[in-house]
């Protein structure tokens, strides 16, 4: 993929009006009529089950096909509520659902994670590879990646899923933590993290994680103006990043969940060789375009969709297939 400074920034406003029009849509279509807001709606679907989760609210979900099982991995806001498996009352954490058959989903376990309510606490954020596909992994088992409240992030031994065990703590001691990345072929993660002596509570924490049980340090990243020894007003936190690995060579941070938005492109080579002591040169050295959305727009998620057919430009000699970034505010 190539990635140019102009062509992201139409990209990034054309999607941001294509998003702003479907929202106006459903805004639109949501008003009509005096319906029950608490029945069930559906268009070209319906539903087939669900599970309430021990009354837990979910934040993130990741389904993962093990053997002849699927199985969902689920982040929740921080809160207590009790696990009739245990006969306990447990901090919010991880919920392990079998989804194989829809209509009967099976709860297998549930971690607890940190104390603490909403953001606060729990463990929001979860990924999982498979150590046939990490570089360095146990062919036999699956892992997953998770936060611990704002304090940390660790990695389990899932491989049961019924019976988790806990193989690492990649790092603790943080004053926040959020939307990590995780890339199974390679190994090497993208953690939302607090470091004490950074001036924002989430910025970027390079790892390689190729081998689980074993996590080594590369970096820390994030906006100029975020590093130790900054002055001036703090850039705003990031929400998270994306990476196409190394065969597109990029990776979207997203800046701002709400206001002050900032996409961020970089060139994931120069991120991961790249001088790594946090000054101002060092920080703008993988840097290769950067959008500001303005004050009244966040960039929550950056979902790079390339090589898109476009049927406009389908006899042009050039432009037949272009390269989009959405942003979700």
């Amino acid at each position: 993929m190539k990635a140019h400074p102009g062509g992201s920034l139409l990209a990034c406003l054309a999607a941001t009006a294509a998003l702003s029009g479907l929202l106006a849509g459903c805004q639109t279509a949501g008003t009509q009529g005096t319906r029950d807001p608490r029945q069930v709606e559906a268009d070209n679907m319906q539903l087939v089950g669900h599970h309430d989760l021990q009354a837990r609210s979910a934040y993130q979900p990741v389904i993962h096909q093990q053997g002849n099982r699927w199985i969902a991995y689920i982040g929740h806001h921080g809160g207590v509520q009790a696990n009739p498996l245990t006969g306990n009352k447990e901090n919010n954490g991880t919920s392990i659902v079998d989804v194989t058959d829809p209509r009967q989903p099976k709860y297998l376990a549930h971690i607890p994670g940190d104390e603490g309510e909403g953001e606060a606490g729990a463990a929001q954020m979860v990924r999982i590879c498979d150590g046939k596909t990490l570089p360095k992994g146990d062919p036999a088992k699956r892992y997953m990646l998770r936060t611990f409240g704002n304090k940390g992030h660790e990695i389990w031994d899932v491989t049961v899923p019924e019976k988790p065990v806990l193989l690492t703590t990649v790092v603790k001691g943080l004053k926040g933590t959020h939307k990590n990345w995780w890339e199974c072929d390679t190994g090497i993660a993208y953690l939302i993290s607090g470091v004490q002596d950074w001036r924002s509570t989430r910025m970027t924490q390079v790892y390689d994680l190729s081998d689980p049980a074993k996590p080594v340090h590369i970096r820390n990243f994030g906006l100029a103006g975020q590093q130790p020894g900054a002055t001036g007003k703090v850039p705003i936190n990031l929400h998270g990043p994306i990476s196409t690995g190394p065969k597109g060579n990029r990776i979207y941070f997203g800046y701002g969940t709400n206001t002050d938005g900032v996409l961020q492109i970089v060139d994931r080579e120069k991120l991961l060789n790249g001088p790594k002591e946090p000054t101002p040169e060092n920080l703008l050295y993988p840097q290769i375009a950067r959008f500001e959305l303005g004050p009244f727009s966040g960039a929550h998620t950056t979902l790079p969709v390339l090589g898109m057919d476009v049927a406009q430009f389908a006899k042009d000699a050039k432009g037949k297939k272009r390269d989009f970034v959405f942003i979700v505010n």
